[in-house]
């Protein structure tokens, strides 16, 4: 095999959940078939790596200093739903009908990994909920041991600032059938269970 055949194969690699074999695909398909393709890719991913930043108020993805979300007058502004990352954000954006700003973390509390509150930005964050605009911080963060420990410290950051922390909702899938779901989640689902509205 030659030398830059194996180098676009292992740069193929750095993809998440992109194998050998998957890469060794991708390489001969944009070789074999797709070279117009590969060329485009290769000029919009050089683009993209170099002027594609983040927003100086959210640390969402953004090819300018603000982002479109944090420049539009149309955005509710005493609401700030706190993500994990950009495609996080992106989720709620496209499937809830959610007006506020965002806040994007680029991540959660992991001090055996090495992060902890500066790393995710929190000083910005607290700098930000200090100004008193915002006035429910909404935390949207996984329910893994990390995200639940990022979202107390969220909590607890919120009221040291006089902001309403409120938490996603979690549980049970809508349309699931219970016999499905996992113990885990079904059990946290019971132990949070709430009055049934009017």
């Amino acid at each position: 095999m030659s030398v830059l055949l194996e180098q676009l194969i292992e740069a193929f690699r750095v993809l998440p959940g992109v194998g050998r074999k998957t890469a060794q695909r991708m390489a001969y398909h944009v070789l074999e078939r797709g070279r117009d393709g590969g060329r485009q890719l290769a000029q919009v991913l050089a683009e993209a790596v170099e002027k594609i930043g983040h927003c100086t108020q959210c640390r969402d993805f953004s090819e300018s200093e603000v982002c479109a979300t944090c420049a539009s007058s149309g955005r509710d502004r005493q609401q700030l739903c706190v993500v994990e990352s950009p495609a996080d954000r992106l989720a709620i954006e496209t499937a809830t009908g959610y007006r506020g700003l965002y806040y994007v973390l680029q991540g959660r509390l992991s001090p055996l990994d090495g992060i902890g509150p500066r790393e995710l930005g929190l000083d910005a964050l607290a700098s930000r909920l200090a100004a008193g605009e915002v006035t429910e911080l909404i935390v949207a963060t996984s329910a893994t041991v990390e995200g639940e420990a990022t979202a107390h410290y969220l909590a607890q950051l919120a009221r040291q600032h006089g902001a309403r922390p409120s938490r996603l909702a979690q549980g049970l899938p809508l349309g699931g059938e219970l016999e499905y779901v996992d113990r885990g989640t079904l059990s946290h689902a019971f132990g949070t269970r709430g009055e049934m509205p009017l």
